[in-house]
């Protein structure tokens, strides 16, 4: 592995927290990063809910199976994307947009020094459903998948899931 793509390497799902705060300041620099993203036709269909209060992550964990680290992050994105700011009004072209803008949440945090973990939500129904209730959602706005974020409790080693079998070169 190239050590100068380390922050790729070495970002992981984390799943353990300590039990400190993420400052406002950070979750800006987060924000920000997700916004660099790219997106087609530069129409950045994406938002952003901030969640900090206990309350408000104990009632996502308590809608997301896989969302048992909710319990000790503490703080959390739900990114949403708003289907009428879509290039075309197109899901397929908004969840690309997301996934970009998740990716580079991902990694920011990982250089500053945060964990992270992606909860999927789209396109399970229910899920869908439930974070729409709990957070209030317009009909156009989609929710796509909570991201926990937190000061890591745990240091899984750096690694690459390279297979050889899925690259192509010039053809399949």
């Amino acid at each position: 592995m190239n050590p100068a793509l380390d922050f790729i390497f070495s970002r992981r799902s984390i799943r353990k927290y300590q039990d400190r705060e993420v400052g406002q300041d950070m979750l800006n620099d987060l924000l920000q990063a997700a916004m660099a993203a790219p997106s087609a036709v530069a129409r950045d269909p994406w938002h952003f809910i901030v969640v900090q209060k206990r309350e408000t992550l104990d009632a996502i964990k308590a809608v997301l199976p896989h969302g048992k680290m909710l319990r000790q992050a503490t703080a959390a994105f739900i990114v949403c994307g708003d289907i009428e700011k879509a290039h075309d009004n197109k899901e397929s072209y908004m969840l690309q947009d997301l996934s970009a803008a998740v990716e580079n949440i991902l990694l920011a945090a990982n250089r500053l020094g945060l964990g992270t973990c992606w909860l999927g939500v789209h396109p399970r129904v229910e899920r869908m459903d439930d974070i729409r209730k709990l957070f209030d959602l317009p009909a156009h706005i989609i929710p796509m998948c909570g991201i926990a974020i937190g000061w890591p409790g745990e240091s899984p080693e750096a690694r690459t899931r390279y297979n050889e079998d899925a690259v192509h070169w010039e053809k399949w």
